[in-house]
């Protein structure tokens, strides 16, 4: 057999040097790639997110520059637009004092007709609107009755006053709104409330299943936000100048994305979900565990947008935004990272008074007295009395 020519005569100290090199390398491979739940090269997959959509001071264009933000973060939900009539049935009411309380049941897109519940003051309007999006928690028994009392169903009762006790001092946030004169509407995410059943363990694959039906978890939630955000804004009730999109944790997000997809949210409330992709993405956060992740991550728009940018498109818009300082699921130097980012874009738009921060002195929760705050805020910014 003849050897190969580089291995003859002359060039035999040459082979074996490369048989040197290709031993030397041959122990020099990757053998443990993965550390706890990133991969180990994590850092240079950071190092490439620039955010090369992210607001700078080089964009004049404020209203082209949003409109091409709303385009990517809406191409990343993986969903399409929906106009199906909405088509709403009241199935059962409450008189609830100053205002009632119904169940109404309406085609939240073409493929999923719920039951919400909403509440409307019976002083003449139209009134004022609050959009309210409930949190994660890890609890999915219970999804629009964390924010708005239930009635007609023991149960739920029981479990949503221990959630207001819990998170919101004992007061349920969206009954308190109805008393000061808004319109209100909660709906259950996919897998809360009536849509579940839905477990810890079980959304990753669900998360999975949607993405093999060319779907995305997140995106669901993003285009149900915006269809509930337009039923509100359509009711006769409603005055469609001054409706607030208003949400908690999960329910933050939910709240400062539906106001950057849609132009029926004219306001924005957000109680402790915010931060820099970089300071969520250490040991021991919340954001690394999976599962619940998937709730709130569209494939591929962390290669263009922050979430202080994509929440950013929602200027000029007022918004307020609430975070804890001892909250342990965002760390307070990443959150104010994040809203120093979001302020010089309200300043770009000549709105800087319009976006407001407050850091509580607790963690995660949303206390009467920040409430208070809150709704205060909103009456001022919608032109009512405090």
């Amino acid at each position: 057999m003849r050897r190969p020519s580089h291995c003859r005569r002359p060039f035999r100290p040459l082979c074996a040097l490369a048989l040197a090199a290709g031993l030397a390398h041959g122990q020099d491979y990757q053998q443990h790639a993965i550390d706890g739940p990133l991969p180990v090269f994590a850092p240079a997959l950071k190092a490439r997110l620039t955010f090369p959509m992210a607001w700078t001071p080089q964009i004049k264009d404020l209203p082209a520059w949003r409109a091409a933000g709303r385009a990517k973060l809406w191409e990343a939900t993986l969903q399409e637009r929906d106009d199906t009539p909405f088509a709403p049935q009241v199935i059962a009411t409450q008189d609830r004092g100053s205002y009632v309380a119904r169940q109404v049941v309406f085609n939240l897109t073409a493929t999923s007709r719920v039951r919400a519940l909403l509440l409307v003051p019976k002083a003449p309007g139209p009134h004022p609107a609050a959009l309210l999006l409930h949190d994660h928690g890890g609890r999915f028994d219970i999804g629009k009755e964390k924010l708005i009392a239930p009635w007609g169903d023991s149960a739920r009762e029981t479990a949503a006053r221990t959630w207001a006790d819990k998170y919101f001092g004992g007061r349920m946030p969206g009954d308190e709104l109805a008393r000061r004169g808004y319109v209100v509407l909660a709906a259950d995410a996919l897998g809360w409330g009536d849509r579940g059943p839905l477990t810890g363990d079980a959304q990753q694959a669900l998360a999975a299943n949607f993405f093999n039906l060319g779907s995305s978890l997140a995106g669901n939630m993003a285009l149900e936000d915006l269809r509930a955000a337009a039923f509100l804004a359509a009711l006769p009730e409603v005055d469609r100048r001054h409706v607030a999109a208003l949400g908690f944790s999960m329910g933050a997000l939910r709240a400062w994305q539906v106001a950057a997809l849609s132009d029926a949210i004219t306001a924005v409330v957000a109680v402790n979900w915010m931060a820099t992709t970089q300071g969520l993405m250490v040991a021991g956060n919340n954001q690394l565990r999976g599962s619940s992740a998937f709730q709130m991550l569209h494939p591929g728009l962390l290669r263009y947008l922050d979430y202080p940018d994509v929440a950013s498109l929602a200027a000029p818009k007022p918004a307020l935004f609430f975070a804890g300082a001892a909250d342990t699921l965002f760390p307070l130097p990443s959150v104010q990272e994040a809203y120093a980012k979001m302020a010089r874009v309200w300043s770009a738009w000549h709105a800087a008074d319009k976006f407001e921060t407050r850091i509580l002195p607790g963690g995660h929760a949303f206390p009467v007295a920040a409430q208070d705050e809150a709704y205060g805020w909103l009456d001022r910014r919608f032109g009512r009395r405090d």
